[in-house]
Order: C-alpha cells, then sequence, then structure tokens
C-alpha cells in the first residue's frame, strides 16, 4: 500500500527563525520546541536523510516505526502522517511534502551490514549507526547507543516486493523538495545525513541537506 500527498508549505524560509545546513555524513541534533515547524530541504536531489526523534522530556519516549505505521495503515510517511511515540504521543506531523513518500523500514546502514552487504571486507566506512551515536554523544544528557532504534529515512525510496522483501531503489525526491513538521511536544531530532555510497539510496553521491525552524 503506498500514498502520495504533495502539499506545499506556506512558511518563507526568509523568516525562518534557524537554518542549519548539514554536510554528507555529518549528524545534527536540534530541540524542536512545540508547536516549531522544522523542514528537511534535498538541496541537490536523491539524498536519504536518516532521523531519530524523541520526547524532549523523557528519552525512553520516542519515534516508533510500528506504532507509527499501525495507527496510519501505510508504511509510507507524507503529509498528514503523525509519527507516533512508543508511548502512543504523537511527536510530531507531517504537514507539507513535495517528495510525497519516506520510508519507515530500510533501517540506518551500519559498518557492520556494509561489509556484509557489498563485500567490502575489513575496510571501514562510515555509517549512519556512527553518525546518530556521534551525535547522541555529543549532545549528552544522557542520550547514548541504547537510545538508538528505528529510524525514518526521509526522501528514500525503499519499494516492498510482492514476495514481502526490502529493496532499495533510486530516490523519488528532487533538487529542492521538502518535508515540513510540526512538532506536537517538546521533540529532540537526531538526524544521519547518509554517506551510503553503495546502493542508490543517495545516487551514491551523498549530498547536503538544509534544516529549517519556525517559531
Amino acid at each position: 500500500m503506498t500514498n502520495i500527498n504533495l502539499v506545499l508549505s506556506s512558511l518563507d524560509p526568509r523568516d525562518a527563525a534557524h537554518n542549519f545546513i548539514v554536510k554528507a555524513g555529518d549528524p545534527f541534533v536540534q530541540e524542536i520546541k512545540q508547536g516549531q515547524y522544522v523542514r528537511i530541504v534535498d538541496l541537490m536531489g536523491n539524498q536519504a536523510v536518516d532521523t531519530l526523534f524523541y520526547n524532549a522530556q523523557d528519552y525512553s519516549d520516542r519515534y516508533s516505526a510500528q506504532d507509527t505505521i499501525r495507527n496510519q495503515r501505510n508504511i509510507y510517511l507524507t503529509t498528514g502522517t503523525q509519527l507516533i511515540s512508543n508511548h502512543g504521543h504523537a511527536l510530531l506531523t507531517i504537514v507539507a511534502d513535495t517528495c510525497g513518500r519516506h520510508d519507515t523500514l530500510g533501517g540506518a546502514c551500519a559498518t557492520e551490514s556494509n561489509m556484509v552487504r557489498y563485500d567490502i571486507g575489513k575496510r571501514y566506512m562510515h555509517a549512519c549507526r556512527n553518525s546518530f551515536l556521534k551525535g547522541a554523544l555529543a549532545w549528552g544528557h544522557g542520550l547514548d547507543k541504547r537510545d538508538l532504534t528505528s529510524n525514518i529515512n526521509f526522501f528514500m525510496n525503499v519499494p516492498v516486493t510482492p514476495d514481502g522483501k526490502l529493496t532499495f531503489e533510486d530516490g523519488i525526491s528532487d533538487a529542492k523538495k521538502y518535508v515540513e513538521m510540526r512538532s506536537e511536544m517538546d521533540t529532540l531530532m537526531v538526524i544521519s545525513n547518509c554517506p551510503q555510497l553503495n546502493n542508490p539510496c543517495n545516487g551514491y553521491n551523498p549530498t547536503p541537506v538544509q534544516i529549517l525552524i519556525w517559531n
């Protein structure tokens, strides 16, 4: 089952309270206050943005792929989707989306899985799990490896085949497409701007993304 619900935002980037550029392969951590809006912009197109969300007052209350999928009865995210926590809370709501579909199942690349999937032997390769951990430890406040759970892959295209398998395909995003969310509570956002070079999720060429936040 798929859904695509393209909706433009009325918010002007010139009015944003915060404007960040996240380089390819870098982590990014930011608290989004209740009522604020956050937009993730795929600046050059076909860039996967692995993202975790937490209740900023209780990190044990965090984004849950299972609860979000069950709540909306769809495995893909788009405008109107509420991102639900494992405690049943709505963390954020997607209010605008010019890409139209975002992945909940593909997970985050890891050094170990890269070695198995892509036969790169013992050669170290940076991965989203490393970026998540780097960002979490730099943020502090008790956030550590134990808190790294299922993530969203914004802009990433992971179709499910008729026999139930996942495939990594070319993205359906393009330059300057974005997804925008309203925070329903004080929420911590942890991003890994994916460094993956071995499958089409970044077009084999990871690129920067932009984060805009409005009060």
